[in-house]
């Protein structure tokens, strides 16, 4: 993975991109770059009451992510590789999904400003998961503020990333399919995705894995 200067893990919540930018992160001793969700003080009631507090969550994630993309732009200054569990282009993914056209108009504008300052990545993974498998994972690790998010939330914004990356050309993009590998707790599993990773191909390639053990 030594060609991957700056690599980028994505998917749907709870479809595990948090676990592997942690491990590939290990693995290359790289500088790990986790997306803070947490100390959005908007997101528990987004959750409750989405059409409420859609822009006030979507702006403060905004902001938020742009300020950690100006931090990335230094590091790479001082050549050190990086690894995160999210894209920048991400946001206007939920912002499409959850925005009204008045506040999504307003919303684009302001992205356009500050996407002119983001690091472009050397590759993105994709990391596909049924929707039902990540609202079990979501359920199972039980944080307070994603309770309320409903399985009709999920397919919506599943869909949204899959039509997102759909169209995605920026940089390598590797899509990967998780729902019939334990890649966090099977060892065998995380080195198939390492080795699918380090082939370090250009454009768009899509793999479909399978466990080397049964796992629930």
């Amino acid at each position: 993975m030594e060609g991957f200067k700056y690599l980028i893990v994505e998917g749907i919540i709870g479809v595990g991109k948090t676990s592997l930018a942690e491990m590939l992160a290990k693995r290359v001793s790289a500088k790990l770059i986790l997306e803070v969700v947490e100390d959005n003080p908007f997101l528990a009631n987004f959750y409750k009451e989405m059409d409420t507090y859609a822009f006030q969550t979507q702006i403060f994630f905004l902001l938020s992510r742009h300020k950690q993309q100006l931090e990335l732009k230094q590091m790479e200054l001082f050549s050190t590789n990086l690894v995160s569990d999210y894209m920048f282009e991400k946001d206007k993914i939920f912002a499409n999904l959850t925005l009204n056209e008045t506040e999504l108009s307003l919303y684009n504008k302001i992205f356009e400003i500050l996407r002119r300052d983001i690091l472009k990545p050397s590759l993105v993974i994709y990391l596909q998961i049924d929707p039902e498998k990540a609202l079990s994972r979501i359920k199972e690790r039980a944080r307070p503020f994603e309770r309320n998010i409903t399985l009709d939330y999920l397919k919506d914004l599943n869909e949204a990333y899959n039509q997102f990356f759909f169209h995605y050309e920026d940089c390598p993009l590797l899509i990967i399919n998780v729902n019939e590998i334990d890649f966090i707790d099977n060892e065998e599993d995380f080195q198939t995705l390492l080795k699918e990773i380090e082939k370090e191909e250009k454009g768009m390639r899509v793999f479909l894995p399978r466990s080397s053990k049964l796992f629930k």
